[in-house]
């Protein structure tokens, strides 16, 4: 989920902790939680620093490791440690359960939007993406907005918040039964399917798919059940060949195939280089795939310049891209 929402959470779960009776007897437990749960429901995507370094280190890492079981349990750990030493008279032990709570329901509805997580580390580095609803749900978001205010206004937090979570699971089961029928549908039309990505945008009625088949990619979107094939593209293994072995040792590229399951490929020959494009199928905006990885190399098979990430013009990309001290414009 976005930020903002993984914060209102945060809040969500200070308000159900007071059904717990220690916390809803000591204040400053209480506040001492409510930190832990804003915190804690936040603290997986601290590695968004990792973008500071460089994007194929973003990619290879966010929702990775610190979303994985063991991290589930240091968070819960670091946190609530870290509270504990300012106000060391609370209850150590309900502080990190509420805390520890808070990490797992971050992690936990991470795996239900199109980007996923690699939740089951060290189990296996599998991206969970059940994709099904968006990174931001204005549903979601509004019904903790609504718990707040009716919080501030004088409602029971505790009785609050179990009826709009009651509210949201049930949404939860509405948005999977939707993703299933449409699934259900690509079928009919492609009997040979071998995978479906689904993309839900903040339109309920609105997805975005890439459908896989033995033979092809077909990118397409989905409005009140109605399927619309938008592209279509021949699947083509990536060859064996020094070029392909070359790019996949860059450090962009590498990250790029280790998160996208979906994607074609193609190379371009220039006068004085070679380029090895990916694009993933599964985020078209508009006409445009926006997360792609580019890599360049010249004649004497040396990598000149690399990029992935996302980006949302073919202008911008080649300015991300150089060429000796120039860039490739």
């Amino acid at each position: 989920m976005d930020t903002g929402t993984h914060i209102v959470m945060g809040v969500a779960l200070a308000g159900l902790s007071t059904l717990d009776p220690v916390v809803n007897s000591d204040p400053t437990l209480f506040n001492a939680v409510l930190v832990g749960t804003i915190v804690g429901s936040h603290a997986p995507d601290f590695d968004t620093v990792l973008k500071l370094r460089n994007n194929a280190t973003y990619i290879r890492h966010h929702r990775g490791l610190t979303h994985s079981v063991p991290a589930v349990i240091f968070w819960g750990v670091l946190i609530a440690s870290l509270i504990h030493l300012f106000v060391p008279q609370v209850n150590f032990w309900h502080l990190y359960g509420w805390t520890a709570f808070a990490v797992i329901v971050h992690v936990f509805v991470d795996i239900f939007n199109a980007y996923g997580t690699q939740a089951y580390r060290p189990f296996t580095n599998r991206w969970i993406a059940h994709g099904f609803i968006n990174t931001f749900d204005p549903y979601i978001f509004t019904l903790h907005l609504a718990g707040i205010v009716a919080w501030i206004l004088g409602a029971h937090p505790g009785i609050t918040w179990i009826i709009i979570y009651a509210v949201i699971l049930l949404y939860y089961i509405k948005r999977y039964m939707d993703k299933k029928e449409i699934v259900n549908t690509i079928k009919e039309y492609f009997p040979g399917m071998t995978e479906v990505a689904t993309s839900p945008t903040v339109k309920q009625n609105y997805w975005r798919v890439a459908i896989t088949t033995e033979t092809h990619f077909y990118v397409g979107t989905v409005e009140n059940g109605h399927i619309e094939i938008v592209d279509e593209f021949e699947k083509v293994p990536l060859p064996n060949s020094p070029l392909i072995d070359i790019a996949r040792k860059d450090s962009n590229i590498s990250a790029f195939l280790s998160f996208s399951p979906v994607y074609r490929w193609e190379i371009n020959e220039y006068d004085d280089y070679t380029e090895v494009r990916f694009i993933d199928l599964r985020y078209r905006s508009k006409t445009y795939y926006p997360f792609v990885a580019v890599v360049q190399i010249n004649r004497e098979n040396e990598i000149i310049s690399s990029y992935t990430g996302w980006i949302f013009s073919e202008h911008k990309l080649q300015n991300k891209l150089y060429v000796g001290d120039n860039p490739v414009l």
